[in-house]
């Protein structure tokens, strides 16, 4: 067998190792002159804040940017979780509120207008009628004397 000769002429470079070369360099160069974040500079550079900040902050986003590409399913469920919570915290809040004042009016129609044989749904009916502004308390305050 015929060994295979190079077919490379010692005298003559390789054009794709030249254009290699250059395209390195060239990338070298747009890495020197990439400016940095605004938030770098603004911190780390007018402020003056250590450097070791920097590099904790740098691989905490690191860390943050693989979670989000790992966990997208999970972290979407989350906010969905989030979202109907604060959907349904108003009305929560309306219905503790509204039975709290109810509460309070039972106890006030009880204790102030000495009413110890009305029935509880009477009680209710007159606890719910004052929670919604009507006056059937001060009426039956009449009806008393």
């Amino acid at each position: 067998m015929e060994k295979k000769e190079s077919r490379k002429v010692p005298g003559i470079k390789d054009p794709t190792f030249e254009n290699k070369k250059l395209k390195a360099s060239t990338n070298s160069n747009n890495k020197k002159d990439k400016s940095l974040p605004w938030w770098v500079e603004l911190l780390f550079v007018q402020i003056g804040l250590p450097d070791k900040w920097l590099i904790k902050v740098l691989k905490s986003k690191k860390k943050y940017t693989e979670m989000l590409k790992n966990e997208k399913k999970l972290i979407i469920i989350f906010f969905f979780f989030l979202a109907g919570l604060t959907y349904i915290y108003p009305l929560v809040k309306y219905s503790k509120n509204r039975l709290d004042c109810e509460n309070n009016a039972q106890n006030y129609i009880v204790k102030n207008k000495n009413l110890i044989n009305i029935k509880r749904n009477e009680l209710r009916m007159l606890s719910t009628n004052f929670c919604n502004g009507g006056d059937e308390i001060y009426e039956i305050k009449n009806l008393e004397d």
